[in-house]
């Protein structure tokens, strides 16, 4: 299939490819709302249930460049088909779980399978459709889908975990695989092999980095349970380190890298991720953190707590699906980046006000309508920094790696704020705090640190960030 086809055809292939990309999205935002209920039915600590998240997004972004790679080798429709299959077992998997290790297994097969999807669904649509403005189209579609099944996921997983179980969350998904494993069978078109790139697959690249961000959450999540000044800790970090070092050694001389250290010297590539690490660290805790503040503190039902996310989730879908591109075509880059950052960081600050006691108007809604507008306005422009000062044929790399930069962000941030908050909930309990306000004061300290880091975040992006003259010709959200 190609462009030669029927329009009809190759827009069933795009709903097919937005399909596929709602699971993933699900599965992000689903996952947090069952939190509390899968730690009590489990048994988690509060630290090891950030590996419940966590696990996800370290193999996603492990292998989110790599599949990219494997793409070539395979052709794309057969890698996101793999990717589909493997999803879709996973979610299998996640749903009959019974114990803290097979979860957490399963949830990084869950995020390979999810990269190995991901990683050419973009590719996929560049082969469908070649016309600047369906283009254009065919990706604002396909961010309104990444934006809103957020939406989509905190509803959906309130009322199964409430309805029925958590294990729910996860099985919901298999119908959905089958469904899109048949049509991209029927509608995605074969090809988007390339012989060169697949004689020089980076595997070793990425199983070093992938080993290396592993290494850094575990030493970081265990860190408070062993102590910090401890040989198994400064053994883990220092390990981390090195793979880290050696990845990038292994980055400077294989044919095809994962990570082309040559895109950092464009200015907005490099500040675009050291961004996306920065704002991840901060939003990927916010959900966590406050889905438990909502349920062991508020008492909130887990429908309650999906419908608390509700109003976040909708503003964010509103901004990407045409709005934020405005945006940028009006004030370019820098303003909607930092100026939606900060307001990001605001609305974290603001839930270190939350009180034991507090109701949802009075301590959580502005909170969750600052983030929305902030998350709206800054993830197009800063997907947008990196692409833009990439050289034509290397743009798909550069979005790759502000991707990555994002997913690994989110999983060493929540690990490090998780860490603080237990820190500092099981440092008050020991001086005679009561336990929910021990619980919610640990809370506090993890969203201010993480407003910090977005506010670090907003500050980057308004010095360093390079504004573009021709901005709004290259806008590929919206209409």
């Amino acid at each position: 299939m190609n462009n030669t086809h029927p329009n009809i055809s190759r827009w069933w292939a795009l709903a097919t490819l937005c399909l596929g990309q709602l699971m993933i999205v699900l599965d992000s935002t689903i996952v947090n709302v069952a939190l509390p209920s899968i730690r009590t039915d489990l048994g988690f600590s509060e630290v090891n249930l950030a590996w419940v998240v966590n696990a996800y997004l370290l193999t996603f972004g492990g292998f989110l460049l790599l599949g990219g790679r494997l793409g070539d080798l395979f052709g794309h429709k057969k890698l996101f088909m793999t990717g589909i299959s493997a999803f879709t077992i996973a979610s299998f998997a996640c749903g009959f779980a019974h114990s803290e290790s097979f979860l957490i297994i399963a949830r990084a097969l869950q995020g390979l399978g999810g990269a190995l999807l991901a990683a050419v669904s973009l590719s996929l649509m560049m082969d469908l459709f070649t016309e600047q403005n369906e283009r254009a189209k065919a990706m604002g579609f396909f961010g309104f889908v990444s934006a809103g099944g957020g939406s989509i996921g905190v509803l959906l997983g309130g009322f199964l975990t409430g309805t029925f179980n958590w294990h729910w969350i996860f099985l919901v998904n298999i119908p959905i695989g089958i469904v899109v494993f048949g049509l991209s069978y029927f509608l995605l078109p074969s090809g988007g092999r390339d012989s060169d790139s697949a004689k020089h697959i980076d595997f070793f690249g990425a199983l070093t980095i992938t080993a290396a961000l592993m290494l850094a959450v575990f030493g970081i999540v265990n860190g408070n349970v062993v102590g910090w000044i401890t040989l198994q800790t400064l053994g883990t970090l220092g390990t981390s380190a090195i793979l880290f070092v050696i990845f990038i050694w292994i980055e400077s001389k294989v044919h095809s890298p994962l990570m082309p250290l040559s895109l950092f010297k464009f200015r907005n590539i490099a500040v675009s991720n050291i961004i996306g690490v920065l704002w991840a660290a901060g939003m990927f805790a916010w959900f966590f953190l406050s889905a438990l503040y909502l349920q062991l503190v508020l008492h909130y039902s887990p429908l309650q707590v999906g419908l608390a996310f509700l109003p976040a989730n909708l503003i964010m879908a509103a901004f990407s699906f045409g709005f934020s591109a405005k945006l940028v075509m009006k004030f370019g880059l820098k303003k909607p980046l930092s100026v939606g950052l900060f307001l990001a960081s605001i609305s974290l600050i603001l839930l270190a006000r939350a009180s034991v006691d507090g109701t949802f108007v009075h301590d959580v809604l502005a909170s969750m309508i600052l983030l929305g507008i902030g998350a709206g306005m800054a993830f197009n422009p800063m997907l947008l920094a990196a692409m833009n000062d990439a050289p034509e044929n290397e743009s798909g790399v550069a979005s790759g790696l502000v991707n990555t930069a994002f997913m690994m962000g989110g999983a060493l941030g929540l690990a490090v704020l998780a860490s603080i908050a237990a820190s500092r909930t099981a440092h008050l309990i020991a001086a005679g705090t009561d336990n929910l306000q021990a619980l919610t004061s640990g809370y506090h300290a993890a969203f201010i640190v993480g407003g910090i880091f977005t506010a670090i975040g907003a500050t980057t992006a308004a010095l360093f960030l390079k504004e573009k003259e021709n901005i709004t010709a290259e806008v590929p959200l919206g209409h």
